[in-house]
Parts: structure tokens; C-alpha cells; sequence
């Protein structure tokens, strides 16, 4: 059989790319989806398809069981890239905003995680493969849900890796930055859900973030396709080495780059332009 992956968040963008490539490149693919319709389009591509919501444990319990059907009981990897962004100040943030961020960005990919392990420490052998962010690194303002949770897979992530050291269960961090895909969009009808711009005083910057968030095309320079992020996944995957993390877009290299030599002051300056 062939190496079989599973996926999270596959309607679309990076998910959606990375399951059609490997599919192609002759994996086992199993995409997740959270909604029913988003499903006949991946198994006209060939692969299987389960329904998954991360936020929900029994979701998870009934797709790894499915998952397991058609892979013999054995998973060679996984790809969690299931993750959306909540808009807005920290001061405007409620508990159910920054709750849903944490379930859906957080606890419910390390959840999983902890479920598929016993798999590969039994087969004795696996890779996992998480979909970070440039937010990861470097915080950025009117994004502070998304980036605590992308900070705290970051150190999740990290302390993961070293535990399985000597297990033969690579760990790697992908950290796209600016990737066309559905996020911009997904991100307004969170704002739109969670934040009351009208009773804060950032009402200008949420008019300016606005204007991005539903501008059509590429919002910000240094754009690339969900393509790039494929290419870094599967040298994850592949690799007999494989890094801890991969940058993805010039906004990574750049940024992760300037937190390593700069004093905080001075980067907080450039972040606040941007």
C-alpha cells in the first residue's frame, strides 16, 4: 500500500493543493472537510473523504476511526492545516472569540495528534507536519487571537519534537506567511461574528483592515499560490532529514530573520507600519 496521509481542512487553499499534489504524487490521501458539500469535489480527484470538526472531540474520534479503514490501521503522516484567523484588538476580544481560535487553531490539531501517535510509535514510524504562520513568530496588531494560538503551536510544537527524539516520528512547522487562498474571507465573517467594531476605539484601523480583508486578488506584496506551501510539505514528508521549520514567502525569511537581531522596540516600529 501506498504511504497513507491525513489531512485537515481540505475545502480549500493549502489544504485543498497539498491533498490533489499528493494524490497525484501517489499517496493514500485521506482530506478532511468540515462541511458535507465541500466533499464531492475531492472524491471526483480520487481520494478519500471524511467529515471533520476539529473543535469537536467525538468528530475527531469518528474521522481517525474512518481514517483507519482505509489505510489498514497504519498513517504514515499528517497535515494539520485546519485554521482560521479572529480579527480584531485584544481589548475587543471576548472569551467565545479567543475560545473558538484556540479549539479550532489549537486544541483540536494537538488533540488529534495525541490520537494518531500510539499509531506510529507502534508501526514504529511517522511524520506531522503543522500548518504555523508568520504570527507564529512575530506578532502583528488587531491579530492577537490568531497569533496566541499560532505562538502556542509554535511552543507545542517545539517541546513535541524534542520528545520524539530517537522515536522515528519527524515533527516540522510550516510557516506559509501572505498564500492566495480563502482566509482573507474566512477572517471578515469572524470579525463580523465576534467583534462590535462601533463600540471600539480602533473603529478606524477596523475600516482600514476591512478594506483588506475583502479586497478581491492579492491584499499584500510577496502573495504566493498554495503551490509553495506543497513544495515545503513534501520535503517534510520526504526528506530523511527533515527541518524543524520551513519558511515559506519572503515576509517569513524576513521577519524571522529580523526577531533574531533586532531589539524589541525597534521591531515593534516596523511591525506598526505594516
Amino acid at each position: 500500500m501506498s504511504k497513507s496521509i491525513l489531512i485537515t481542512g481540505c475545502s480549500s487553499g493549502i489544504g485543498f493543493e497539498t491533498a490533489r499534489t499528493l494524490h497525484k504524487r501517489g499517496y493514500n490521501v485521506i482530506a478532511t472537510v468540515r462541511r458535507e458539500d465541500d466533499v464531492p469535489k475531492l472524491k471526483e480527484i480520487g481520494m478519500h473523504v471524511v467529515n471533520m470538526d476539529v473543535t469537536d472531540s467525538k468528530s475527531i474520534d469518528n474521522a481517525l476511526a474512518k481514517t483507519l479503514t482505509f489505510t489498514d490501521g497504519t498513517l504514515y503522516g499528517l497535515f494539520n492545516n485546519a485554521g482560521f484567523g479572529v480579527p480584531g484588538a485584544v481589548e475587543d476580544l471576548n472569551r467565545d472569540a479567543l475560545r473558538i481560535q484556540f479549539e479550532t487553531n489549537l486544541f483540536g490539531p494537538f488533540e488529534l495528534i495525541s490520537k494518531i501517535l500510539p499509531i506510529m510509535r507502534k508501526q514504529g514510524y511517522g511524520r506531522i507536519v503543522q500548518n504555523s504562520s508568520v504570527l507564529g513568530l512575530v506578532a502583528l496588531p488587531l491579530r492577537g487571537a490568531y497569533n496566541a494560538s499560532k505562538f502556542a503551536m509554535e511552543g507545542l510544537t517545539d517541546t513535541l519534537r524534542l520528545e520524539l527524539i530517537g522515536s522515528n516520528i519527524f515533527v516540522s512547522l510550516v510557516e506559509p506567511g501572505p498564500i492566495a487562498s480563502n482566509f482573507r474571507k474566512n477572517s471578515y465573517q469572524a470579525f463580523l461574528r465576534y467583534i462590535n467594531p462601533h463600540e471600539s476605539v480602533f473603529q478606524k484601523q477596523y475600516e482600514q483592515m476591512k478594506n483588506r480583508l475583502t479586497k478581491e486578488g492579492k491584499a499584500v506584496p510577496f502573495t504566493l499560490p498554495a503551490s509553495a506551501v506543497v513544495s515545503k510539505v513534501i520535503h517534510a514528508l520526504e526528506s530523511k532529514n527533515p527541518k524543524p521549520r520551513y519558511y515559506v514567502t519572503f515576509p517569513t525569511y524576513f521577519f524571522s530573520f529580523l526577531n533574531y537581531i533586532l531589539p524589541a522596540h525597534i521591531l515593534d516600529r516596523i511591525l506598526l507600519k505594516i
